[in-house]
């Protein structure tokens, strides 16, 4: 019997854009890309079930609907482009201290310590992204990560990702660089007109 997707969704609409159909296997990357402002961050925020949708997600062949809300936003984790910081100490925010994560992002695990605020832009970003996946979700929603790093902090962030993905991690990754979508060898889709479709690879 084949294994269901680790993600799919069908017919999911939020109130600017849509996304109607998408199958994603373990391990598996879409990429998606679109104008700026024409809806990439509000459907993954519907994915995630942040903001009001229409239409259905499933993880793993369960539907979003048999979730608590908690426990679907702790397995289908976004990462927006800018977190939320509420904590004094970068520690407050970690579900774990994962030293081999935190290396490649070129922290060393004293980073916990860390005051929040005296973090960069850039700190913040790639702590981000170590808080998410020490959440070890199943699906890792990725609002352009990467878009104000440089070329090595982007590799690193793609390298943490990758790693993931080899557990069986499946994310969907918001970038305007067809370069990064080959790199992750991504199924590429774009948003146009309100509805996000395959694109050529």
């Amino acid at each position: 019997m084949t294994a269901p997707p680790r993600l799919a969704i069908r017919g999911l609409r939020c109130a600017v854009a849509r996304w109607p159909a998408l199958d994603l296997a373990p391990g598996a990357c879409a990429a998606l890309a679109g104008p700026s402002g024409s809806g990439k961050s509000r459907l993954l925020r519907a994915i995630a079930d942040l903001d009001p949708n229409t239409g259905e997600a499933y993880l793993d062949g369960t539907p979003r609907a048999a979730f608590a809300g908690h426990a679907w936003r702790r397995a289908v984790v976004f990462l927006p482009a800018d977190g939320a910081w509420w904590a004094e100490r970068v520690s407050d925010h970690l579900a774990a201290v994962e030293p081999e994560t935190l290396a490649t992002l070129g922290f060393d695990t004293d980073v916990a310590e860390w005051s929040v605020r005296r973090l960069s832009t850039g700190e913040r970003s790639r702590l981000g992204l170590a808080r998410a996946v020490a959440l070890q979700p199943r699906v890792l929603l990725l609002d352009e990560p990467t878009a104000n790093l440089d070329d090595a902090t982007t590799e690193a962030v793609e390298r943490v990702v990758q790693a993931r993905r080899e557990a069986g991690l499946a994310a969907v990754w918001v970038t305007h660089d067809p370069g990064q979508a080959r790199r992750l060898g991504a199924q590429p889709f774009t948003l146009h007109d309100g509805t996000a479709r395959e694109a050529a690879s």
